[in-house]
């Protein structure tokens, strides 16, 4: 038997076919999609038709497709605007207006799980009722990325799961909260019921099962078949880092977004804009590619000679300044070199990121060790400086499309019926442990760049 697993990411679409008993990859495809911040939905199922020949071979298919985007459709099912999707930054003055107008920050971290900001849908609802009034009265329904992915390829109904559910702001563990919607909204559309976990939804027109999809997020987790303790940090378009956890977190600070998981459980996370064009902004300034400034950073000394960066080159989601711009520091004459900026490049990405492990660990997730993936995963500069700036063992498990891999686990799932996903093997990894060189100094100056008001 065979499943297949969509990820539907913000650049990209990838599939992958899997043998349904253990995981094993037996084929792969994937197309573009257009770069900004919105996106016609037609350019994901454009992308997701050139693997139809793939897709017709699986007995099994989910989607996992990037968190938050707000598809907005009319009574017709015909899609009212493009989408705004999770890195549109648009509606931060929404944002702000919504945690006053429902009891602060506490109150909806206590009641939703997270404190929204731009990247959530209900704040894009809110912009969309502002600046766009007609759509907002065209709009019947709501659904996420992997939701209208999912109907389009079968389902019986609009249909989402608890994990990308959890993401819109208007969704707690109890189900929807009709009264958040219609706030930002101005009327109640209708939601995408709410399956469960491995549930099968609908099948598509070649007879293949559909799963109920998740968000990317969700996808890695189940990909990487995460277990207590594994923090697991991604370098993407966007820096994350999660965990699986039995209870839900609430963080009034908004730091921690309290997410379910694909599975039942919950998956906290902490997420920042600003994660692997940091490198590839650095290489550009130095005139190299991302494997030049992986050789030009480990050539340099820890701390690189005191020059510090704060990476917020296209604002930031966590800390929440979406007008923020990138920061260099410490410079003089003495360490103005190509190492040095190379350098302060990837510790200032790390640095980002182990505050965002922090921010987990004040919600009770312990780590015992990290697991290191996406894209910057593959520059030895951050395998090398990782363990000490995070303060773990680093695990890099072997490239992989583990969004995919985690959609292609929960088809087999929805395929045997069972109370649990089916338990893949883990994949290949690399161990990476600190060397004698100690980080502290270099994340104290971050913190104080960081909080230093600008």
């Amino acid at each position: 038997m065979l499943v297949a697993g969509v990820d539907s990411s913000t650049q990209s679409t990838k599939v992958v076919l899997c043998q349904a008993e253990d995981g094993v990859v037996v084929a792969q495809a994937s197309a573009p999609h257009p770069d900004g911040t919105e996106c016609d939905p037609r350019h994901w199922w454009d992308a997701l038709g050139q693997a139809r020949e793939l897709l017709e071979r699986a007995d099994a298919v989910a989607v996992a497709a990037q968190q938050h985007g707000m598809v907005a459709l009319d009574d017709g099912g015909a899609v009212v605007r493009p989408a705004l999707l999770w890195n549109d930054t648009r509606s931060a003055p929404q944002a702000s207006a919504l945690r006053e107008e429902f009891g602060g920050p506490r109150a909806w971290a206590e009641r939703v799980g997270s404190v929204p900001v731009a990247s959530f849908t209900v704040t894009k609802l809110r912009w969309m009722a502002e600046n766009e009034p007609e759509n907002a009265r065209r709009t019947a329904a709501v659904l996420l990325p992997h939701d209208w992915l999912t109907w389009r390829l079968g389902a019986a109904e609009y249909v989402t799961d608890r994990g990308d559910a959890s993401g819109t702001g208007y969704w707690s563990p109890g189900g929807y909260l009709p009264e958040l919607v219609r706030g930002a909204l101005g009327h109640e559309p209708q939601l995408p019921r709410v399956a469960a976990p491995g549930e099968a939804v609908g099948e598509t027109e070649w007879g293949a099962l559909l799963a109920p999809g998740t968000g990317d997020n969700m996808g890695a987790a189940l990909g990487l078949g995460l277990r207590g303790g594994d923090v697991v940090v991604s370098i993407g378009t966007s820096g994350t880092a999660f965990a699986v956890a039995e209870k839900p977190a609430a963080d009034p600070g908004g730091f921690v977004a309290g997410f379910a998981d694909a599975t039942g459980r919950f998956l906290p996370l902490v997420c920042t804009l600003n994660a692997a064009r940091v490198l590839s902004s650095a290489a550009e300034l130095i005139g190299t590619d991302l494997d030049g400034l992986s050789v030009a950073a480990l050539a340099a000394e820890p701390g690189a000679g005191g020059l510090t960066m704060l990476p917020y080159l296209d604002g930031e989601r966590t800390p929440d300044r979406p007008d923020a711009t990138g920061v260099l520091a410490g410079l003089t004459t003495a360490n103005a070199t190509r190492e040095n900026l190379a350098r302060a490049a990837v510790e200032a990405l790390l640095c980002s990121l182990a505050d965002a492990v922090d921010h987990l660990v004040a919600q009770g997730i312990r780590p015992r060790r990290t697991l290191l993936i996406g894209g910057g995963a593959r520059s030895e500069a951050v395998r090398t400086l990782a363990p000490a700036i995070f303060g773990t063992p680093v695990i890099v498990p072997e490239p992989a499309e583990y969004v995919a891999l985690g959609a292609a686990r929960q088809a087999a799932w929805a395929l045997a019926g069972t109370a649990e996903p089916p338990d893949w093997p883990e994949a290949p990894s690399t161990h990476h442990t600190a060397g004698p060189a100690d980080a502290s100094d270099v994340r104290v100056r971050y913190a104080a760049l960081r909080d230093t008001p600008i």
